[in-house]
């Protein structure tokens, strides 16, 4: 699997059409059981509501799921997954909530109303880049710790952990080409003496 974007958090946002009260709701969920307890949790919340609209897009299984709850066919769920494709991001869920206000939205209505729900949540959700970085670690003396600290920057290097001991280990996370070039550099200024430990592969979020 390649890179992805998701959300970082919870986050919602409202609106009124016609004085039905839409409110977009969005969160992380890499499951579909943590889909569906967050689906959960909203309707339960919401139990007076007309309508709670759902979709889910997730990374396990290229997984995607939408409801019209009630709503006519065509004019909700699939709206709002449409907003979710449109967007890019994966593992990830958006409820949108309708408390009828009494005046028909009709078809057209409804699917713009949805979308825009969706949207809301959407766009005002933090937004990570999550992409596949190697994470390791380096253990240096003191005496190359300043120098090495500011290679970081230059490579686009995250540091995860820093230990204190006899030596200083640091734990980072790059990209692989900057993991690479930074090794290089890294055998370079300590005479071979220092060589970077691979402990995994993992997606962390990075521009």
């Amino acid at each position: 699997m390649g890179d992805y974007k998701t959300v970082a958090d919870f986050y919602s946002d409202e609106f009124v059409e016609k004085r039905s009260r839409f409110i977009g709701y969005i969160s992380p969920a890499q499951t579909p059981e943590e889909a569906t307890a967050f689906i959960s949790e909203i309707k339960a919340k919401h139990w007076d509501a007309s309508h709670n609209v759902y979709a889910y897009i997730l990374r396990e299984g290229q997984l995607s799921r939408y409801s019209d709850d009630g709503e006519p066919q065509g004019t909700a769920g699939l709206p709002v997954l449409g907003v979710l494709q449109k967007s890019g991001l994966t593992d990830v869920v958006v409820v949108v909530t309708r408390y009828f206000g009494g005046i028909l939205l009709g078809g057209g209505g409804l699917v713009r109303a949805y979308s825009h729900g969706a949207a809301i949540a959407v766009e005002g959700a933090e937004i990570l880049n999550m992409r596949l970085c190697k994470v390791f670690t380096v253990d240096a003396d003191y005496t190359l710790y300043g120098k090495i600290s500011r290679m970081l920057p230059k490579f686009n290097i995250q540091q995860q952990n820093i230990e204190f001991g006899s030596s200083v280990v640091l734990t980072l996370a790059a990209l692989p080409d900057d993991y690479a070039a930074f090794g290089k550099e890294l055998t370079e200024i300590s005479a071979g003496a220092i060589v970077p430990q691979l402990i995994e592969e993992k997606y962390l979020n990075k521009n």
